[in-house]
Order: C-alpha cells, then structure tokens, then sequence
C-alpha cells in the first residue's frame, strides 16, 4: 500500500489533473445522433422549400389593384424620337404586289400575291418612290396609305442600276405629305439615324441606329455596275422595309433602305440605304422621262 501511495504520489506531482481513457461508448449510439441530424437538416430543408405555400395559405386573398407609380416626363431623346415619328409616319406608305400566273390546265391567267415593301410619298402630284426590287417582276401593286387608304399603283419608271422605281397613286383629298429633303454629302459616322418601314408586313415600323460607315459599293444583282456610295446603318433593316426612308435627327430624308448584310436573311446590325444626294439625281429624269440615262463623254 506505501508503495502504490508513493507512486500515485510521484506521478501527480506538481498537482497537474490526471487524465483517464474517455468512457467506451457503443456504436449505435453514434449512428442515432447522425440520423437525428440528418433528419434534421431534411426537415428544415423541407420546411423552406414549402414556406411559400405555406404563406400563400395563410395569406388572405384580396386582389386589390397595385397603386400606379407616377412616370414622370419623358427624357428629352425619348421626346425627339416621338415627334419624329408622328411627323412623318403619313408620309411613308405600304406597297404589296401581285403577279399574273397562268393556269396551265384552266389556261386562266390570275393574280397572286407576290410580296411587300415599303416607300415614301415624294411630292404632292401624288409620286411615290421605293425600291425598284420591291415591284421587279409584279404586274400591280397596291399603296396603303397610314390612314389605311388604298389606291392602285402606276408605273412611272425606274433606274435598276440605282434600285430606284417611282410609282403613282390619284389621292383626290388628304393628300399626305412629302417626306423632307435632306443631304447626304455631309453626313458623319456616328449620326443618329431612323428608318421607318415595314418589317415582315409589320407596318409602319420605327427602329433607330447610327450611320456605321461612308460610300460603301454593292454588286448589282441585275448585272451592271455596282451600287455605289452607300450609306451603311445598324438600324434594324428587314425583309419590307426596302424602299422605306432613312431620316436624320431632324426628320429629312438621307437615304432610300434598300438591302442588308445577313447569313440567315435576318437583320445582322448591317443595313445599306441609298443616299439622298443619288435619290435628287435620279427620282426627277425617272418622273420626267421614266428612265435614267447616266451621263457619259462624248467622243469627239
């Protein structure tokens, strides 16, 4: 007994606490604890996923209307923009065309639909010009005015080489009004633009952009030489909008849209439109003489 009093004595020396293994604690016991946290976290879990339902339960039901939030004016771009479009939506119109097509069994010729596009009224004797694509191939072509108006369409000429066709319209009253007249010699990279169109038969469409770049040239898919000093936009220009103005800030016409740069036949941010300044030119011999005759040297 000394000798174990002593030993007990010399290892608890400097009265640090002895220590002792921790009591044997049997498996299970260990696996209850896991499946209770287990179950826990799966229960909170649940309960969060279920906490809307549970607040659209106990939510009463009123469907009361939501108070309107006063908008405040407009900015002043956005004011612009609209009086632009007001100002000259009545001048641009709505061209559809149809084609003859011969019945080879009934031998009976009738009209079907051949497509749309989009032009502008030029002055008030009632000329309407568009792109000469647009009606390329059409035996009538009917004009919707905005105010829903239709009149049928004559042929007054066209310069294939510029893609230009002036059409006429007999408006007897509430002759709409002749887009302004612009320039196009002047204009800068980086210019707000607007084309007015109609997109997919959607009429009278506004989309916006900037002149992207200067005198850009384009084959001519009738042969010949190419159309040249083009106006490039990214303006959305689509499928109808051909022969629709392109319009400055001001609201002057700058440009005839008249074709797109796209893999999918879709609007890719590259459209081209002809400039004004070539409009000027060649709308005026193409109403007086229904041609356009390039000026050419002669020989001596």
């Amino acid at each position: 007994m000394k000798k174990d009093a002593v030993t007990a004595a010399t290892i608890n020396k400097g009265n640090r606490p002895m220590s002792y293994p921790p009591p044997y604690q049997p498996p299970d016991r260990f696996l209850r604890r896991w499946l209770v946290i287990s179950a826990s976290v799966a229960a909170l879990m649940l309960l969060w996923q279920l906490l809307p339902a549970i607040e659209d339960w106990f939510t009463p039901i009123e469907g009361t209307p939501r108070v309107v939030t006063a908008r405040g004016d407009l900015a002043a771009d956005e004011k612009a923009t609209i009086e632009l479009f007001e100002n000259s939506h009545d001048s641009v119109v709505y061209i559809s065309t149809a084609q003859r097509v011969l019945d080879v069994w009934t031998r009976n010729v009738f009209e079907v639909p051949r497509g749309t596009g989009s032009g502008f009224i030029w002055d008030d004797a009632g000329h309407v010009v568009t792109n000469f694509h647009v009606i390329e191939g059409a035996s009538s072509a009917t004009v919707r005015l905005a105010d829903g108006r239709d009149y049928q369409a004559g042929l007054v000429g066209a310069s294939p080489a510029h893609d230009i066709a002036v059409l006429k319209i007999g408006v007897g009253f509430k002759r709409p009004p002749p887009v302004p007249i612009g320039t196009s010699h002047d204009l800068k990279v980086g210019q707000k633009v607007f084309a007015i169109g109609n997109p997919f038969g959607l009429d009278w469409t506004l989309t916006t952009g900037i002149v992207s770049a200067l005198d850009r040239s384009l084959p001519n898919e009738r042969g010949g030489p190419p159309i040249e000093h083009l106006i490039q936009t990214d303006a959305s220009i689509n499928p109808g909008n051909s022969g629709g103005p392109l319009l400055d800030s001001a609201g002057r016409l700058i440009g005839i849209n008249t074709a797109i740069y796209s893999p999918s036949g879709a609007s890719a941010g590259i459209g081209f439109a002809v400039p004004v300044d070539t409009v000027m030119r060649v709308v005026p011999q193409v109403i007086r003489t229904g041609r356009y005759i390039r000026p050419a040297l002669a020989a001596c």
